[in-house]
């Protein structure tokens, strides 16, 4: 009898449990394609285009993981996630990675059973004016009226950010962002606040975008994150050094034009990283001497990932800023192969 209700007990609780993360790359390996987790739809991270092709900055980096694995960026299955779907989708083994414009938080990182592979990119809020109002810093924004969604994130930041300044200003509350955005077109109020990607977003959907700015100051950290189920370090490791790996070709000036090209890389890391020297990691990762290589050939070093989706050569013409590298002021700092 106790053997049975031991029994019984391990099965009743197994049958309600998570997804246990085990050997992730095996199993990628013999589906034939990485599972990655992106947006319903974010312009500049993960949206399908006119020929359901999905392209953006999250997007780019599923096909870095999928082209360091299999050599072809292809090998990859996007899944839409809403914000409720994203870490159940992960936990259960639905997903492989999460590539969802989602910030690692503290109570995230210690409750959902998920890892933080890599910040792929630091975002913050701030906010949008028109600029006719011919003011270009937040701190000259005293005095203002802001649309923001209630009981959020941003409407405590502002209150802290404008509070420690001993600056009045004046929230102007709203259920969700699209009516924010809405009211703010409308003229009833100075300033519309949120995540910089955010506001970049919305300004491209105005008639004359150009005549709204966005401040330059960031309020708060938002440590956007590629996200793993929590257990399998070698698959957290995997999608790390893809990461890394994007940003040490920068370092270096490798591209996706010259990265097969062996006699442009003289430093000893380069030609570790690239698959040119036996000293690689590949196969501490499991996978081949040119994973870091082909990551690049399909997508580009960082900076083209970012110029191509949110930067220089996009719509949104967003400045590197925080994410640019150490040796530019930025806060990416790629450990050392």
């Amino acid at each position: 009898m106790i053997a049975y209700r031991l029994t019984l007990f391990l099965i009743l609780a197994l049958w309600g449990a998570p997804f246990v993360a085990g050997a992730t790359l095996d199993d990628v390996k013999a589906r034939g394609f990485v599972r990655c987790g992106v947006s319903q739809g974010v312009p500049g991270f993960s949206i399908p285009n006119a020929n359901n092709r999905w392209i953006g900055f999250d997007a780019d980096y599923c096909r870095a993981i999928a082209a360091a694995i299999f050599g072809s960026g292809n090998k990859v299955e996007f899944t839409p996630l809403s914000t409720t779907q994203r870490f159940t989708a992960l936990q259960s083994g639905e997903v492989d990675v999460l590539a969802r414009n989602t910030v690692i938080t503290g109570v995230r990182d210690t409750s959902l059973g998920v890892d933080s592979a890599a910040v792929h990119f630091h975002d913050g809020q701030t906010a949008m004016v028109r600029k006719s109002l011919n003011i270009k810093s937040f701190a000259r924004l005293g005095g203002a009226s802001f649309c923001v969604l209630v009981g959020s994130q941003q409407e405590l930041n502002l209150a802290r950010y404008f509070s420690a300044r001993k600056l009045q200003y004046s929230p102007v509350m709203f259920a969700n962002f699209s009516e924010a955005v809405s009211a703010y077109r409308n003229g009833r109020c100075d300033g519309l606040s949120g995540d910089a990607t955010q506001l970049a977003s919305e300004r491209l959907k105005f008639s004359n975008p150009t005549a709204h700015i966005i401040m330059p100051e960031i309020i708060s950290r938002e440590a956007l994150s590629l996200l793993v189920r929590e257990g399998d370090q070698q698959w957290r490791e995997v999608v790390t050094w893809v990461h890394n790996a994007l940003l040490i070709a920068e370092f270096h000036g490798i591209t996706s034009s010259n990265a097969a090209n062996a006699s442009l890389h003289d430093d000893p890391e380069a030609r570790r990283l690239f698959g040119f020297d036996p000293q690689g990691i590949g196969t501490n990762l499991g996978l081949s001497a040119a994973w870091a290589r082909n990551a690049i050939r399909a997508v580009g070093n960082y900076a083209q990932v970012y110029n191509r989706n949110l930067g220089a050569n996009s719509a949104f013409k967003l400045p590197r800023g925080v994410n640019a590298l150490f040796v530019n002021g930025g806060l990416h700092f790629p450990p050392p192969l």
